[in-house]
């Protein structure tokens, strides 16, 4: 199969590379004039009578197993998306030509539970046998969980974290412990006793799974679920998988059976003392800087203090002071920001002069302030540095002050703080997307990871280290809601969007797909049964179905603009 394409092509092999030519092997062959890279997907094909064939140019060493082989073939059809594209994943950056002889800890016993599962499972289904879903606050350590599922293994133990940063960190932390952990591509696919990774990891050569462990295994949306393909892979191999979350997603709940949680008290102290500043009634001349907030901020200084708010810039929303109309670009009418001296189109990239284009006034006012105008005004209010964290780009050192503002990206390019302030949490809380409830709670819960609980020693002591008590202050005029009532309590159970998603059809009681498409989205006739298409946006269409097989097959005969499962709806 070539890298370029999404069909699968015939081609002879040469007799001096036959013996190496196995399913999943690396090629190069000529395709439209050039020579591409490709994949070994069958071996043996007798091609159509009359066809001539042309021969493969060059080898390229070892590719994904056939079990990884057969994995990405199953994702493309479950994400609508190239199997080329999730070869290119599973495969080596640079040609691997060997394998290395894997260590004397490995207990390999390929065969003797690969197949106690049914290797075809239905895609549709509500619940998987093998896995288990077990709730951990945020503060807590979850090497226990990790080194258990190592321990009861009679073969190689994926571990899925959310970032390289995690995965290297939990990688040393296993080697300490005498765990062999592989530490490349090549001793992945020779059999290590356990591989560690981020969410590219769940394409990893290895060629029968022994057990899988995925952490913070809601965080894992891209392109596709990685924690949803550890899943089929741990089926199809008969292994055991461990889902690890502090708070579990609507479809995981309901897709795996209740989460396995801790005690009231243990969990309760792995969620960091929250509190909640009611802005409904504020005077809006301190825009987002509450007085709570700069009492919070001289109580923990020197520590760190990490404030978030999701919009970049100075201000993301102006309007003139003399008529009150909006800031809009003259090109396409969009709301344009400020930098320092013009006004820019964020979506068509004109720029103009900071002038009223209805009546001609130099003054303008700010409604909604980014990231940039928040920390001049936080650096002149508390009189110290404060340093500005944004998404991009995300190898760039963090600013060494006590104080920084930034975007989400701030909470995982941070490890520790004595503080984290929301400064505008109704902007998650409110997003117009189905999981934004979810998202908020992720995002409390990643700054509990940064301040640490309010009981363990672990956590304490993490919070001891930062300078300060560990405090979350969310700022937001909607107090009583129940993602904010969850984190108060240390209890996620408080956050359930179950009964309402059964009735709006939304996930996990339905399937969904968006298509980009100028037109109404042909499909199938033998698919159309099953799918209700709706309007989106313009160019945007909405795919629903009762189940994720009548969906992907319809799906299936689409090309391109296809995004399964999405978020932003």
């Amino acid at each position: 199969m070539p890298a370029v394409s999404r069909r699968q092509f015939d081609y002879t092999v040469p007799e001096r590379w036959q013996r190496d030519m196995r399913e999943g092997s690396r090629v190069r062959v000529p395709f439209h004039g050039r020579r591409v890279g490709a994949w070994v997907v069958e071996v043996g094909v007798t091609p159509p009578p009359g066809v001539l064939l042309r021969a493969v140019t060059g080898v390229s060493g070892h590719g994904p197993p056939p079990s990884v082989l057969a994995l990405a073939q199953w994702g493309a059809w479950r994400w609508a998306m190239p199997v080329a594209a999730l070869l290119r994943i599973a495969s080596p950056e640079r040609n691997v030509w060997s394998l290395p002889v894997p260590p004397a800890s490995a207990r390999r016993s390929p065969g003797s539970h690969a197949r106690a599962v049914p290797r075809a499972r239905a895609a549709g289904s509500s619940r998987r046998d093998g896995v288990t879903l077990r709730r951990v606050a945020p503060a807590h350590d979850v090497l226990p969980w990790v080194l258990e599922a190592i321990d009861g293994s009679c073969g190689p133990v994926l571990v899925l974290a959310p970032s390289t940063g995690w995965a290297g960190r939990l990688s040393e932390r296993l080697r300490a412990r005498g765990v062999d952990v592989a530490s490349s591509w090549a001793e992945a696919a020779a059999g290590w006793p356990v591989v560690v990774g981020s969410r590219a990891a769940a394409w990893a050569p290895v060629p029968v799974l022994g057990a899988a462990v995925v952490l913070d295994a809601h965080d894992y949306h891209d392109r596709y679920d990685a924690a949803d393909v550890v899943v089929e892979r741990a089926a199809r191999d008969g292994a055991p998988c461990l889902l690890i979350s502090p708070c579990p997603t609507v479809v995981q709940r309901e897709r795996y059976g209740p989460a396995v949680v801790p005690e009231r008290s243990v969990e309760r102290s792995g969620w960091p003392a929250v509190t909640l500043v009611d802005r409904r009634s504020a005077d809006p001349r301190t825009g987002m800087l509450s007085d709570e907030l700069v009492q919070l901020a001289r109580r923990v200084l020197p520590g760190r203090l990490v404030c978030v708010l999701h919009r970049t810039g100075r201000a993301r929303l102006l309007a003139c002071v003399a008529c009150g109309a909006l800031a809009r670009c003259a090109a396409c009418g969009r709301p344009v920001v400020s930098t320092r001296d013009l006004l820019h189109c964020r979506t068509c990239g004109a720029d103009r002069p900071m002038v009223c284009g209805d009546c001609g006034s130099v003054r303008l006012k700010v409604l909604r302030q980014g990231v940039s105008r928040v920390r001049e005004e936080l650096a002149a209010l508390l009189g110290t540095p404060v340093g500005e964290v944004a998404g991009t780009p995300a190898d760039a050192p963090v600013p060494a002050t006590s104080v920084l503002v930034g975007t989400e990206a701030v909470l995982h390019r941070v490890r520790h703080a004595a503080a984290v302030a929301f400064l505008d949490f109704d902007q998650h809380l409110l997003a117009p997307r189905f999981c934004a409830g979810e998202e908020s709670l992720v995002l409390l819960a990643r700054a509990a990871r940064l301040v640490g609980g309010r009981g363990s020693p672990h956590a304490q002591e993490r919070a001891r280290g930062s300078g300060g008590e560990g405090t979350v202050l969310v700022q937001t005029r909607v107090p009583d809601h129940d993602v904010l009532r969850a984190a108060v309590a240390g209890d996620p159970d408080l956050f359930t969007e179950r009964e309402l998603r059964r009735e709006l059809r939304l996930p996990p009681f339905s399937a969904l797909a968006a298509v980009r498409s100028g037109a109404v989205p042909v499909l199938a006739p033998e698919a159309e049964a099953g799918v209700e298409v709706s309007p989106l946006a313009p160019g945007r269409w909405l795919l629903r179905a009762p189940d994720h097989r009548t969906l992907c097959d319809a799906v299936a005969t689409l090309h391109g603009g296809v995004n399964v499962d999405p978020v932003d709806v």
